[in-house]
């Protein structure tokens, strides 16, 4: 079954990422009307050097094997970006898929995000549920023990909890941006309770998550900032550095780092509470 959909989950990403080319930028002239968006299958196969058989059969799914060749051929024909391109490999077979959700991360990760205290952080497994979180965490974001999951879940706080609208200045990207990391780790664990309950609980909750899933649109984690309109505190602004926990695989541990001297002198404030 875990095969099988991922087999399925390569030929949606396929197509989705085969409709977004246009023929001019794939060098191709136009031509007549045309009456599916971007390229065609047979163009694609003939850029990359293979059969229209062989390309529609991963379009359809069918149970073949694609050479590594062929995966790097189709990432610069539909001109994929480097995480893209790593994560078409990793559903094509070329790539380990990395470790599945875990259900806890142990004591020592609370200990480590308590000992970063004044700097927010906290501990996330692969569909972002929270594993542990210090006070000044929970002084920035609101306190997860209090949400009414039964296990705190950042993307789902995000898509479904409207004060977070308020809270993250210019909530689209940041939103957007975190469904594509999520959606890179779904892609890789096709089947698995963790992600297909979440992503369809979000997809029937929010109008946004459901188009931007629609998309298939991937992305890895970079070094980012983030700015946060504080209802007491006012704009802080962090840059976030993520660390991989090795005894908790799966596991990532983020640091929120002040990116500027205001927000650094109010730090002290996130951990005293409301």
């Amino acid at each position: 079954m875990a095969d099988r959909e991922r087999r399925r989950v390569l030929a949606e990403f396929l197509r989705s990422r085969r409709e977004r080319i246009s023929p001019e930028t794939a060098g191709l002239p136009t031509g007549p009307r045309r009456r599916t968006p971007g390229l065609r299958r047979e163009e694609v196969a003939a850029l990359s050097g293979v059969s229209v058989t062989w390309y529609t059969w991963m379009e359809q799914a069918r149970d073949i094997t694609v050479s590594r060749q062929v995966v790097e051929s189709l990432a610069r024909v539909l001109r994929l970006s480097p995480a893209e391109a790593r994560h078409l490999a990793a559903l094509a077979g070329h790539a380990p898929p990395g470790p599945a959700p875990v259900p806890d991360g142990g004591p020592a990760l609370q200990r480590l995000v308590d000992a970063l205290d004044p700097h927010p952080a906290y501990a996330v497994a692969p569909n972002w549920d929270l594993l542990a979180w210090n006070r000044a965490e929970a002084g920035l974001i609101g306190d997860p023990a209090g949400w009414a999951d039964p296990v705190p879940n950042l993307l789902r706080r995000v898509f479904t909890h409207p004060p977070v609208r308020t809270l993250l200045v210019d909530w689209p990207d940041q939103a957007r941006t975190l469904l594509e990391q999520y959606r890179a780790h779904a892609d890789r664990h096709p089947g698995h309770a963790a992600f297909e309950e979440l992503t369809a609980e979000l997809c029937a909750r929010s109008e946004e998550f459901r188009g931007w899933w629609g998309r298939h649109d991937v992305a890895e984690f970079r070094p980012t900032r983030r700015r946060f309109a504080h209802p007491r505190l006012g704009l802080l602004t962090f840059d976030y550095v993520k660390l991989a926990a090795v005894d908790a695989p799966g596991v990532t541990v983020v640091s929120c780092l002040p990116s500027d001297e205001g927000t650094a002198a109010r730090l002290p404030e996130l951990t005293r509470g409301p």
